[in-house]
């Protein structure tokens, strides 16, 4: 008997301890809201579990793009500042090592910084949201070839930064198969949705699936899965004691929809063969003129896909847009279609969902539904000049949505996880410090892991490591 009441007394100590430090550590991030540099160490030293809006290209900073067109000498135009492996006949083109003889490296890799992030962007070059999505396409030439250093790359980065998980939108899986004889179909799809006849357009699409079935889809899945995600998990140790990586599909959401519904098929099939490859996507910009054309049209697809593989989970970039951006008609129904007629487990950025019909109602329906928001701060400062009240992050904690915090595009936006937290403690001095370790804990249980004993695990490490942050937190304050 006395030795079950000491033993009580200790769990009771060590409970008590912990309540301790958690509330000291609030009470330490209250006094320095005010203190940039001491934020950016608070956040660093904290945990910060996943990063589930993550784009792998986008996430790999452009310095070692950069080293990689250089270390394998490409062409430079010195004019408009484009890469190529072979240079076109025309234009003023040199070869890196060129430039290096020249003593023109430095500065010729220094431009292209600029270009291929928003390093040092003045505002007024071109729009924001254009020399965001712009970069993609200008270090194309070398983000193909860069995935395995890039993996290495953002997994070191992941530690050093006190994060557990990542799920990463990884690659488009290629899939070249002959769709002469079904190209006919992106007119009947077209006027389907120029209708919003549902019926019509998911027999559209069955019969599409059937044909498109028949190309032997499997095969490109089956490369995909075994060369492309597990043989580089592999080989590069992705998954150790400190760190985890997932994988999303994605499709493009800008090309006509015959090639997005085979690209979502194809999505679909390799995610529900591996439980490396935990859900999928779809990109690019979201006000896009064929992007805003098809939307509903992609909604149903993502419908489709959903009832014929049951258990692929899949997040949407929804509601990425602001007044202006497009015609605020166009404001008022994407997440909800996202919601209710995609039936999306999470939403990327939602940054529109005050325009939309009816707001109060989604709002509540995403909270009944667990439908999670991934939050991209910086990001939706960039691109979109939304940030402090025009957010409407405080909409989403009103109703109890489940947030996640994100980065979006690191490398890109020249940013990282610790950075969202900081602006999250700067701009909403209302979130606790308790609120936002409840997002950090999100991070996992809103993830698309499929082990369960992989999700227990992470959480078991994030108590770890929440225990060891508020200890180092409540030292600081005696």
């Amino acid at each position: 008997m006395k030795k079950l009441l000491i033993a009580l007394l200790c769990l009771s100590y060590s409970i008590c301890f912990a309540q301790s430090a958690t509330e000291k550590t609030g009470k330490y991030l209250e006094s320095i809201r005010n203190n940039e540099a001491a934020l950016i160490a608070f956040f660093s030293q904290m945990p910060k579990g996943g990063d589930l809006h993550h784009h792998f290209s986008g996430s790999v900073y452009a310095e070692t793009y950069i080293d990689y067109v250089v270390t394998h000498d490409y062409y430079i135009n010195r004019n408009c500042l484009e890469v190529f492996p072979s240079p076109p006949k025309t234009g003023d083109w040199r070869r890196f090592s060129e430039l290096k003889e020249d003593g023109e490296l430095a500065e010729y890799k220094q431009k292209l910084i600029e270009k291929w992030s928003v390093k040092d962007y003045n505002g007024v070059s071109k729009p924001s949201d254009k020399q965001f999505f712009e970069t993609f396409g200008a270090f194309n030439v070398a983000s193909s070839k860069c995935t395995d250093v890039g993996l290495v790359e953002l997994k070191k980065r992941a530690k050093l930064e006190n994060l557990s998980y990542i799920e990463t939108m990884f690659e488009l899986i290629p899939c070249d198969i002959d769709m002469s004889d079904i190209k006919p179909y992106n007119d009947k799809l077209l006027a389907a949705q120029k209708n919003k006849n549902g019926v019509l357009t998911a027999e559209l699409l069955t019969e599409l699936d059937k044909k498109i079935s028949a190309k032997n889809l499997s095969a490109c899945v089956e490369k995909f899965n075994k060369e492309n995600v597990e043989a580089k998990h592999r080989r590069y140790k992705m998954d150790d004691e400190e760190i985890t990586f997932r994988y999303q599909n994605y499709v493009v959401r800008v090309v006509d929809p015959v090639s997005v519904f085979k690209d979502l098929l194809v999505a679909f099939e390799s995610a529900d063969k591996s439980p490396l490859i935990v859900g999928v996507n779809i990109v690019a910009p979201e006000d896009n003129e064929v992007s805003m054309r098809d939307y509903w049209l992609h909604m149903m697809m993502f419908r489709y896909c959903h009832e014929k593989y049951p258990d692929v989970q899949y997040a949407m970039h929804a509601g990425e847009l602001t007044l202006g951006l497009v015609k605020p008609e166009e404001l008022t129904w994407h997440i909800t279609d996202a919601v209710q007629l995609a039936g999306a487990r999470r939403i990327g950025h939602g940054v529109d969902i005050a325009y939309e019909k009816t707001p109060y109602s989604l709002l509540r329906e995403m909270n009944r539904r667990n439908v999670a928001i991934e939050i991209n701060l910086y990001s939706n400062e960039f691109i979109l000049k939304v940030k402090g009240d025009e957010h409407p992050i405080n909409l989403y904690r009103e109703y109890n949505v489940p947030i996640v915090i994100c980065t979006d595009d690191a490398g890109v936006l020249r940013s990282n996880l610790g950075h969202q937290y900081v602006l999250l403690a700067q701009r909403y001095k209302d979130i606790s410090y308790a609120e936002m370790k409840q997002y950090v804990y999100n991070s996992i249980e809103y993830s698309f892991i499929e082990e369960k004993s992989v999700r227990k695990k992470l959480v078991k490490d994030l108590d770890k490591r929440f225990a060891a942050f508020e200890e180092l937190i409540a030292g600081k304050m005696q």
